[in-house]
């Protein structure tokens, strides 16, 4: 099937986070199954949950964004270059978001968490020992920042699987 069959093409526009800006295309059924492999990494993940103050450990919501890497590359290794790799389809989407966004924000805090582990007392628990970081809540508070942006990107790819609009519909029957 080709992209430019009719009943198989949708157009999509939304606006990304990250500085990839406003993103207006036909997508096609193999976008649309990409799209829809990624949404569901990303919205089973913390990565678009909010961790509150006295939830979670903050290592494993930067290993749960870490493993959003692999889990990316397979996807559009599998699905091919039918994915596309500029910004006016999914593979180039993903790319940016996981250039633009997840990496940066992981260079910075995981070499930064992975110093204040290295120096957990036995006799503290994990959890207890990152309350006791200093950057703990400045770290919470960007993933947070962090987490609302990837909940516009994981809307976007609801919108171009296809999921979005039926989400609404059973919402609100």
């Amino acid at each position: 099937m080709s992209k430019s069959d009719p009943a198989k093409i949708k157009t999509v526009s939304f606006s990304l986070p990250f500085g990839i800006g406003s993103v207006e295309w036909q997508s096609d059924p193999t976008e649309r199954k990409a799209a829809w492999s990624i949404y569901v990494e990303l919205v089973t993940r913390i990565a678009v949950q909010s961790l509150e103050t006295d939830q979670g450990l903050l290592r494993e919501a930067l290993t749960s964004l870490y493993n959003l890497f692999p889990v990316t590359r397979q996807v559009l290794k599998q699905a091919g270059p039918d994915v596309g790799a500029s910004l006016d389809s999914v593979g180039g989407i993903a790319i940016a978001v996981l250039n633009n966004g997840l990496r940066p924000f992981l260079a910075k805090w995981h070499p930064l968490l992975q110093t204040w582990e290295a120096q957990r007392p036995p006799h503290l628990s994990a959890k207890e020992h990152e309350r006791n970081w200093s950057e703990e809540t400045k770290l919470r508070a960007e993933l947070e920042l962090l987490r609302k942006d990837l909940e516009k990107y994981a809307n976007a790819l609801a919108e171009i699987a296809g999921v979005k609009e039926k989400q609404k519909e059973v919402n609100n029957g």
